[in-house]
């Protein structure tokens, strides 16, 4: 197979905009986060679009992780764009986020403990996964009382809708639920919703391509843009591989990753196979290019339904 250099030639349509992959370095890739690197390739590839790599790295990480994963993607012949960006570089910019928002009225500090959101959520008419505004309005007494205890308070979006709707490539229109999200954390760390936002708007990124799994993050990440007058990209949010069991898939399923396959003799041309026929752009035996995927893809014809794997095991 032949694969695209790591700087290629941009097309003559080229867009303005970028597409991106940004993976969390918490461990190595499976298949079903493969299969969604190549398809968010392929959604940018095939508009001209450039096409970004960034490492979420506010979270766990764990060492090589992030090594591994970039050279995962290149032996699969993936390239990308400039230089891989870490968020943890970025913390910066999302203070600079806040503080906007703060100025405008729009933060409250939060003291619920994890164990109060849930018990508080599966409350009689709380809307599911919604944190219910404990804290929203809490006098200056009551505030100082709360944090008596030396807890330090997460700060949360004082938002002014209860929903919110993004129109998405797989999905169509969606109208899902928005709340008083956290925008920072506790320990100071920048929440996940407000990073991606400030990030795309920031990289230029106008294509965002996710597993499903993060359909309902969009309409809260969409209206938090808003506020902060950043553009809204496309999404498309395409189907998870999942084992047998219907389970999203895991590293305890068996030989998911491309080292493990690679151990059981699939080289990387092969596992790319294995995922451009899951997604219909190849058939069984025929050679695989990267040219040849770009003229077959079709985002109105990838498959609507879950990828369900069984690995293989020799």
């Amino acid at each position: 197979m032949s694969h695209p250099s790591r700087q290629s030639e941009p097309p003559p349509h080229r867009q303005s905009g970028a597409g991106r992959f940004a993976p969390s370095p918490s461990g190595d890739l499976h298949l079903g986060n493969l299969r969604t690197a190549l398809l968010a390739w392929l959604f940018a590839r095939s508009t001209g679009r450039r096409f970004l790599m960034r490492i979420e790295d506010l979270d766990r990480v764990r060492d090589g992780a992030r090594e591994r994963q970039l050279s995962d993607l290149t032996e699969l012949g993936l390239d990308w764009d400039g230089e891989v960006v870490s968020q943890s570089h970025r913390l910066r910019h999302y203070d600079d986020a806040i503080a906007r928002l703060h100025a405008a009225g729009l933060t409250y500090e939060c003291f619920c403990t994890r164990r109060e959101i849930l018990a508080a959520a599966s409350a009689p008419h709380a809307p599911q996964g919604a944190y219910p505004g404990t804290c929203r309005n809490l006098t200056p007494d009551e505030r100082m009382a709360r944090g008596s205890g030396g807890r330090t308070p997460a700060l949360r979006l004082r938002a002014d809708v209860s929903s919110f709707t993004v129109n998405d490539v797989m999905h169509g229109r969606y109208t899902g639920l928005v709340d008083d999200l956290v925008l920072r954390r506790g320990d100071g760390t920048p929440a996940y919703n407000l990073a991606v936002v400030v990030d795309d708007a920031e990289q230029g990124i106008d294509q965002v391509v996710r597993g499903d799994d993060l359909l309902s993050s969009a309409p809260r990440q969409a209206y938090l843009a808003e506020l902060l007058d950043l553009p809204t990209p496309t999404y498309a949010h395409v189907p998870l591989a999942l084992n047998e069991e219907g389970k999203r898939l895991a590293k305890r399923d068996g030989a998911v990753t491309l080292e493990q396959l690679k151990a059981l003799g699939r080289n990387p041309d092969q596992v790319l196979h294995i995922l451009t026929t899951s997604l219909g752009l190849t058939v069984q035996d025929e050679s695989v290019n990267h040219d040849l995927l770009l003229d077959r893809f079709e985002p109105g014809e990838l498959p609507r339904e879950p990828w369900v794997i069984r690995p293989p095991t020799s």
